[in-house]
């Protein structure tokens, strides 16, 4: 039992910045998507349509659109599917209500994949440099993402009586827990986005097209694993065999996926080389 006081007390932020009307208003949780999706399209277009260019200005702002709507429509069907589809039986129209949480990083991973492979076949764009681009990218709106369930008060982390450790109000339970929500922006967020983008700038992995999507795969799915060792396990799952949790179910494909990348990738580079 975890009795010590947490000795950084919890930022309260008010979900909502502005309220409007009823059940309308401006939440902090949609401003952090927005702001990763606008970042993150104002950082793609350099990198897509700058210095080494791969794509024209009109087509980055199409895929932009697309994207954004697979990662909406994956992340919040992956929620419902992989965490909590007994809820959303019982309450089907709280499907729509994503403005008060619960999206996927893997539904969401789903949507864009999905989004980025069409829209490359439909325009006949080289997949694999478009895909590096993206994984460049991704960071941007994950770090955003996991602000956003610290200012929801979402997803937080196992008790704890390290000197960080934080009380969340909305905790019924009201103990002192592992920020991982921070834990995981800092890794997913900004590690992974400083790793992948050195390796775009200064390195020759842009020459060597689908390199650094397997860098992205192999990245998150292990700084997944590695932060889900400090969150609280959804209550309605809680935890799966041999006690790792649905998180990490789900990243150990990410991480195969990202290797067999990284080889095929490296193998391909290997046979062009004089």
């Amino acid at each position: 039992m975890f009795t010590a006081l947490a000795l950084i007390p919890y930022p309260v932020i008010d979900p909502e910045l502005v309220h409007i009307w009823g059940p309308i208003g401006i939440k902090w949780y949609g401003l952090a998507y927005a702001a990763g999706f606008f970042f993150g399209w104002w950082y793609f277009i350099k990198l897509a349509a700058g210095k080494h260019p791969i794509m024209k200005r009109e087509q980055v702002d199409d895929l932009a659109f697309w994207a954004m709507l697979g990662v909406i429509v994956g992340g919040r069907l992956g929620s419902v599917l992989f965490y909590d589809l007994d809820k959303y039986i019982a309450h089907p129209l709280e499907v729509f209500a994503i403005w008060e949480g619960g999206m996927s990083f893997h539904g969401g991973l789903i949507g864009i994949c999905t989004a980025v492979i069409w829209y490359c076949w439909r325009r006949k764009i080289p997949l694999a440099q478009v895909a590096d681009r993206v994984a460049c990218v991704g960071p941007v709106g994950l770090f955003f993402g996991r602000i956003a369930n610290f200012i929801n008060q979402e997803l937080w982390g196992r008790p704890t009586d390290v000197p960080w450790a934080m009380i969340f109000p909305k905790d019924p339970l009201h103990l002192p827990r592992h920020p991982s929500q921070l834990y995981e922006a800092s890794l997913e967020g900004i590690t992974l986005f400083l790793i992948l983008n050195l390796l775009f700038h200064y390195t020759s992995a842009r020459e060597k097209p689908g390199l650094l999507t397997g860098a992205f795969f192999t990245g998150y799915g292990l700084f997944r694993i590695f932060g889900e060792f400090f969150r609280q396990p959804d209550a309605n799952i809680g935890y799966l065999y041999g006690g790792i949790t649905e998180g990490q179910l789900l990243s150990i494909p990410m991480v195969a996926i990202g290797i067999v990348i990284i080889f095929m990738t490296l193998q391909k580079a290997k046979t062009k080389a004089p």
